[in-house]
């Protein structure tokens, strides 16, 4: 090979490589979620909740459900459909109200483990009492999504959770969700047409608008309160207002966690969307798909395949497949309905030529998301 044709190999300066190496502080993430503008497009994935049944002890099974959660905050999925691709049962046995559902109800398992690692971790203790499904809850990893913020951070945007203003022991909520006493009493007429929120901050929250205790709210303060000093105070409020959930995504660009959805059924994944005009553009995944690679990333006007979609859905089977989801759905089985590709605009394989005989579907949730990352984000 003559020199002309050899690969030349790219040489970086070892000195300004050194310098650069030194002012990075690599004992805090440098992977910060920055937000450019407002998003209004969604990503949505399904999965069943049998999968959790393929783990075999509580502890395996939380683990699971971790490493979905994980897929979904890496990826910024906005929403994750829990479905069901076993036969309706004849009968469903009442279980006490704090037992375990692991076995028993797996999807509903899926979906406590996947709402309790999405909340912010300071809201965590209100919004979810003692419960069996959470015994492994502290083997859990963090998502640590640009929501879950710190009480030293600042973000015009904040969940928080509504709390008692007052009580009869004169006690509210203190700034690590415990309860301190008060120093004087509240002025309840004053909040009667008011909401009080705890937010993380030092600060609690006030909102014009009554809502019922303990329910989560997302909330918009003033951006002008960003640049005061912290105050230490606790009596002091801010003023805010209730938000939808997806403000910090429409409104500002953030990835502000996903929302959990159970369904009865693969038919009622796309029959019970909550996206005006429902899912436009559906992605159906199986060993028996189309490969991934011959979606091309780019068209001929040099557009990306799904550019201009609104609401995107990815859908994974279980051990049997999806063909076993649409076998037992009484309304895809009264529609005709017998291939599954016949469900999706996409039926794609995401590793063809698998070294496994098998791929779990955790692991074919981050293969897909990796995989149609160019084609999501128009990259």
């Amino acid at each position: 090979m003559s020199p002309n044709t050899s690969k030349k190999r790219k040489h970086v300066s070892s000195s300004s490589s050194s310098s650069s190496a030194a002012n990075i502080d690599t004992s805090k993430p440098t992977a910060i979620f920055k937000p450019s503008s407002g998003r209004r497009w969604t990503l949505s994935i399904a999965l069943p909740g049998s999968i959790i049944l393929n783990a075999q002890s509580h502890d395996l099974k939380t683990t699971l459900a971790g490493q979905i959660a994980r897929a979904l905050a890496v990826f910024c999925v906005d929403e994750i459909v829990i479905f069901s691709d076993e036969p309706v049962p004849l009968h469903t046995p009442s279980l006490p109200k704090n037992a375990y559902t692991g076995n028993s109800e797996p999807g509903q398992f899926l979906a406590h483990l996947l709402s309790y690692l999405e909340t912010p971790p300071f809201l965590r203790r209100s919004l979810f009492p003692e419960h069996e499904n959470l015994r492994f809850a502290g083997k859990l990893p963090s998502l640590d999504m640009p929501h879950h913020l710190r009480a030293h951070e600042w973000c015009e945007y904040r969940e928080g959770v509504t709390v008692n203003p007052s009580s009869s022991s004169g006690k509210s909520m203190s700034k690590r969700g415990k309860m301190h006493r008060r120093t004087e009493s509240e002025d309840d007429e004053q909040l009667q047409h008011q909401s009080l929120v705890y937010t993380g901050l030092n600060e609690f929250a006030t909102i014009n608008v009554s809502i019922p205790l303990n329910t989560r709210v997302t909330v918009r303060f003033d951006p002008e309160d960003g640049r005061r000093a912290p105050r230490q105070d606790i009596e002091q409020r801010l003023g805010a207002e209730a938000v939808a959930p997806s403000a910090p995504r429409e409104e500002a660009g953030y990835y502000w966690g996903y929302a959990v959805r159970n369904a009865e059924s693969l038919s009622s994944v796309f029959t019970e969307c909550p996206f005006d005009g429902g899912y436009d553009l559906s992605v159906g995944t199986s060993e028996r798909g189309e490969p991934l690679s011959s979606l091309q990333p780019m068209q001929g006007d040099g557009s990306t395949l799904f550019a201009g979609f609104e609401h995107l859905i990815i859908v994974f089977g279980g051990v049997a497949g999806l063909e076993k989801a649409v076998q037992v759905d009484a309304e895809l089985q009264e529609h005709s309905v017998i291939d599954p590709k016949d469900v999706f605009d996409y039926w794609i394989n995401v590793c063809p030529g698998q070294g496994s005989r098998t791929i779990r579907t955790e692991e074919a949730v981050w293969m897909a998301l990796m995989g149609m990352r160019p084609w999501i984000m128009g990259e």
